[in-house]
């Protein structure tokens, strides 16, 4: 029997981890703290839109943040290209 190491992140914890071992459980210790900068990000944009968008709930909140925080590569592009946020949508 081969011995493998897995990682996740702490944020996700142990046993979120394995009720998703397709996208939180890792092989390489960089994936791992891939994962972890994106949830720490998510944390943050969170705090931010609760405190900015009056009446979102605390679940809205968490669902916007993340898709956010997975998506940060294009909306750092769209920053100078708008288009790019629902350019696969008009496909």
């Amino acid at each position: 029997m081969a011995v493998q190491a897995v990682y996740f992140s702490e944020r996700d914890g142990l046993d979120m981890a394995l009720k998703h071992p397709d996208t939180m459980l890792f092989t390489s210790k960089a994936d791992a703290d891939a994962r972890d900068k994106i949830l720490e990000l998510a944390e943050e944009i969170q705090v931010f839109l609760s405190r900015k968008v009056e009446g979102l709930s605390d679940d809205q909140a968490e669902q916007c943040a993340m898709a956010i925080a997975e998506e940060r590569d294009l909306f750092q592009k769209a920053l100078k290209k708008p288009e790019l946020l629902n350019a696969n949508e008009q496909d």
